[in-house]
């Protein structure tokens, strides 16, 4: 494992001696000649990366992020900050998934604060916060299998719906009143138009992953610009969508919000339009490719946008009705809220919500981060009420039921 970090000034020999992954972003994004040797080695050792930003026009911060992202898929939860090594001695335990965007600026930033936690109080700390791409196999591992709420930790982080509401995993330890909402109830105005605070004060929500829609005007033809969810549910869509399925967080936002508005009809005419699965990071490469059958709209977080932005061909539309809503949430165990409450308050806090809202495109819930959403924003949020009065863990198992038998009879 390299314990050098990616930075601007970075020759492109450089980066791929250490990361040879980063091949894969560079030609999906423009670099072609990179795929030969002899090209790539005839300027590979003194081009820069701000300077091969520059001659495509990419946003430099945009650019590097992607790249950042495909070496922390092959590192594959190993980083120089993460403490991999859980300590049962410890005071108090951290546990989760990051947003893979925003995990190493977020680790960097919890390292220094929990040296200086530790300094004055002189509990310790032991934290293992992954790479959200582990997704479900992480939370089988290390979640599903815990009965006594004793065994949870401190502090759990992650986004979505199902590890949280599912009765199999989190949600059977909310109705035993485990968890503390330690965020207050002032939220950024960026959220006022709807009820995003737990109204029973067990769950924290932090940020929130926003998905939004691609479309590619290159593949457009005499379609219509969808501006609102139920246009993709339309017969003219069939099979001209691509979802982000192996997202399972903002893919089973996705399900529940369209299934609280249109049930499974619904589900089943999003299960027809579409045309593949991709992960996000995939979809804006496929967009400039040649030979692949594109999709002509893609679901996608609003992080993968800013890569989007860069090919003229692109349009981001941010439905009329409302960003579909992938919470973050942060669970506090209230027994030790004595010890946590410190921790609870930098992760919920304005240091931590602008790395999100700046670096990730995740909008923060802090009242005093700009999350730099200076256009019409509205959001498609399920609610409380909706949370309440359903099984979410059954309707999630339920609703992907209905869409893969509806995608696989298309």
């Amino acid at each position: 494992m390299s314990s050098v970090t990616l930075h601007k000034d970075m020759t492109i020999k450089t980066i791929l001696e250490h990361w040879p992954e980063t091949l894969d972003v560079f030609v999906a994004n423009g670099f072609e000649n990179f795929r030969d040797k002899k090209q790539r080695n005839a300027v590979a050792a003194y081009l820069k990366l701000e300077r091969a930003a520059k001659t495509k026009n990419y946003d430099l911060d945009n650019f590097m992020g992607l790249l950042q992202e495909k070496i922390d898929e092959q590192l594959n939860l190993a980083d120089v900050t993460m403490k991999k090594t859980r300590n049962n001695g410890s005071d108090v335990t951290v546990t989760g998934l990051l947003p893979c965007p925003v995990r190493l600026p977020l680790l960097e930033g919890f390292d220094k604060f929990i040296e200086s936690y530790t300094q004055k109080t002189g509990n310790t700390v032991s934290y293992k916060l992954e790479a959200a791409s582990v997704g479900a196999d992480w939370i089988e591992e290390n979640i599903k299998n815990i009965e006594n709420p004793a065994e949870l930790p401190d502090i759990f982080l992650s986004a979505g719906f199902e590890t949280f509401f599912d009765q199999k995993t989190i949600g059977r330890f909310k109705e035993m009143s485990v968890f503390t909402d330690l965020t207050g109830d002032t939220v950024n105005s960026d959220f006022s138009a709807i009820d995003i605070r737990d109204p029973k004060k067990d769950y924290s929500i932090i940020a929130a992953v926003p998905a939004v829609f691609m479309v590619n005007h290159d593949v457009r033809g005499d379609l219509p610009v969808p501006r609102r969810w139920a246009d993709l549910l339309e017969p003219e869509f069939e099979q001209k969508v691509a979802l982000p399925v192996g997202d399972f967080d903002l893919f089973n936002a996705i399900l529940l919000a369209l299934h609280q508005e249109h049930g499974n009809e619904g589900i089943e005419k999003l299960g027809r339009c579409m045309l593949k699965s991709m992960h996000p990071s995939q979809m804006v490469k496929n967009a400039k490719r040649v030979a692949e059958e594109k999709p002509y709209v893609t679901i996608m977080p609003y992080f993968f946008t800013k890569m989007a932005r860069m090919v003229k061909s692109l349009e981001i539309v941010w439905p009329d009705d409302g960003a579909i809503v992938s919470p973050i949430f942060m669970l506090t165990k209230h027994v030790s809220v004595d010890r946590t409450a410190p921790i609870a308050e930098f992760l919920s806090g304005k240091a931590v919500g602008e790395i999100l809202a700046q670096k990730g495109l995740f909008p923060s819930l802090h009242p005093e981060v700009d999350n730099q959403l200076n256009f019409a924003h509205p959001w498609k949020w399920i609610g409380w009420d909706y949370i309440y009065q359903n099984d979410i863990g059954e309707l999630i198992r339920q609703t992907n039921q209905v869409f893969e038998n509806s995608m696989n009879a298309a």
